[in-house]
């Protein structure tokens, strides 16, 4: 059972070290070569900053300088990100503190709930990560399917592929955090009956059956005078 918990926390810390990776990443969507004039030179525009490059292997980036003035889906991936991050670390926490292989969190009952409940903060880290990257995805198809949409037009990156990597691991492995401990709590337990007064009797009762000296005490041998008949 903790082999089961060793390799569901190596999949959620994966997942949550992928999480991280796309969060503070530049590459959440990439000018499209499709429609793009000048194939030298390219964007990278993530939730933090702008960045551009060109072939000769120059890149500047620029910080979004305020909060006010970025668009609403940027603002929404940012918090569902961050309280992936943060579902994730606690997560760990918890998960480190009830695993059967640590020598903390108490008995095996309570470490048992400790494990259950870091599989379901693992489960909404990836769901939050996962509704995130799928958001903001949703928004780049949109307007690059969109013949009305004269603007730039951008593909998606590398960035939201991360994210949903991680958010399946992160998925995957509060799952087996929580089945774990529910094919743990439906193993039967072994009962033992405590005989030992009986064993104990009949063990006495054996041994004096087949003593030698009890077998022979059974007919006492009658010794008679010789004028007992006289």
């Amino acid at each position: 059972m903790s082999g089961i918990q060793i390799i569901a926390f190596l999949f959620s810390l994966c997942g949550l070290g992928a999480i991280i990776a796309a969060t503070v990443s530049n590459e959440w969507k990439v000018t499209s070569r499709a429609s793009s004039v000048i194939t030298a030179t390219w964007i990278f525009q993530g939730l933090w900053m702008n960045c551009a490059g060109n072939a000769m292997g120059a890149f500047h980036c620029r910080p979004h300088f305020t909060i006010f003035k970025i668009e609403g889906y940027i603002q929404a991936c940012r918090g569902l990100m961050i309280a992936a991050v943060c579902l994730g670390f606690f997560g760990s926490v918890f998960a480190l503190v009830g695993m059967k292989c640590t020598k903390v969190g108490g008995s095996d009952q309570t470490k048992a709930k400790i494990a259950c409940l870091a599989g379901l903060i693992f489960i909404l880290c990836g769901l939050s990560a996962l509704t995130g990257c799928s958001l903001y995805a949703n928004r780049i198809t949109s307007e690059f399917f969109d013949p009305t949409f004269v603007a730039q037009k951008y593909e998606l990156g590398a960035a939201l592929f991360i994210g949903w990597a991680g958010a399946s691991l992160c998925i995957i492995g509060g799952s087996i955090f929580c089945f774990s401990i529910a094919e743990n709590n439906k193993t039967p337990r072994m009962g033992y009956a405590y005989n030992r007064a009986d064993s104990v009797v009949s063990t006495r009762t054996k041994v004096w059956n087949t003593s030698p000296d009890f077998r022979t005490s059974k007919a006492p041998p009658k010794h008679f005078d010789k004028n007992a008949y006289v």
